[in-house]
């Protein structure tokens, strides 16, 4: 690995502080908060400057905003993500670590499309594939998804008197419990699915969203009944979130600090 350039360095140090607060900063800020010394930082301010990577902002001597190169950089690489790819690398990096399986999904209608996927190595595990469409209200991927859309765009998709198919004894088929399932989901963020899509297989799954902030997948664990527990559960559901958070990252997300 090559040396880091200590000037490169500190011009990046200053860009990721306009990040945080306002997103305006002087040069006095940055001296402050950086530790640098006055003219170093002044020559890396209008240099940042003379190359659009910073501008004044109007009406505020001496203040500094992001300016449009950032934003050309970030757009190109919006353009080169691909939702389905980073999922199945961060699936991977998520299974390395539990042994169990793990699906990126989207929503489709009322409908989950699994897009990604990854096996665990035991030899009792969950068969499913990519590609795959299940009703959204018997997995814990769909339920994530669902109770993530606003409240019109639920109703429009599963209206009070929809009929919800059963694919074990244990799916929810009435709208209102749904309804009461999904509100607990946003409340903690986690979805949870106990036999409800396979009388064998219990499932966590967490949010996954783009540099908006909206939600447009769902990262999922799931595990044989002979391996599922509560305390499994809670290890699982940490695993489960803090993939989503790294897929979420992935595609431009800024998770709060």
């Amino acid at each position: 690995m090559g040396r880091l350039v200590p000037a490169v360095t500190r011009a990046l140090d200053i860009l990721e502080l306009f990040l945080d607060g306002d997103g305006t900063l002087s040069a006095p800020d940055i001296v402050r908060r950086l530790h640098l010394p006055r003219t170093t930082v002044h020559e890396l301010v209008t240099t940042l400057a003379a190359r659009q990577y910073i501008v004044p902002v109007p009406g505020q001597p001496g203040r500094y905003r992001l300016g449009v190169r950032p934003y050309q950089l970030g757009s190109r690489y919006a353009e080169q993500l691909d939702l389905a790819a980073e999922g199945q690398q961060v699936a991977r990096s998520v299974a390395e670590t539990c042994d169990e399986t793990v699906h990126v999904a989207i929503l489709d209608g009322t409908d989950v499309i699994y897009i990604a996927k990854v096996d665990s190595t035991h030899a009792v595990r969950m068969v499913s594939a990519a590609g795959r469409r299940l009703p959204a209200h018997c997995t814990s991927v769909g339920k994530m998804l669902l109770a993530s859309l606003p409240e019109p765009e639920l109703a429009a998709r599963i209206p009070d008197g929809a009929e919800l198919i059963a694919m074990t004894p244990n799916s929810i088929t009435d709208p209102g419990a749904l309804r009461e399932t999904l509100a607990g989901i946003r409340e903690r963020g986690l979805a949870v699915e106990s036999r409800e899509s396979n009388p064998d297989v219990s499932c966590v799954a967490a949010p996954v969203r783009d540099r908006t902030g909206q939600v447009v997948a769902a990262l999922s664990i799931s595990v044989p009944m002979i391996r599922w527990s509560e305390e499994r559960m809670a290890e699982l559901a940490h695993l489960a979130a803090k993939g989503a958070v790294e897929l979420s990252e992935r595609l431009g997300h800024r998770s709060a600090a």
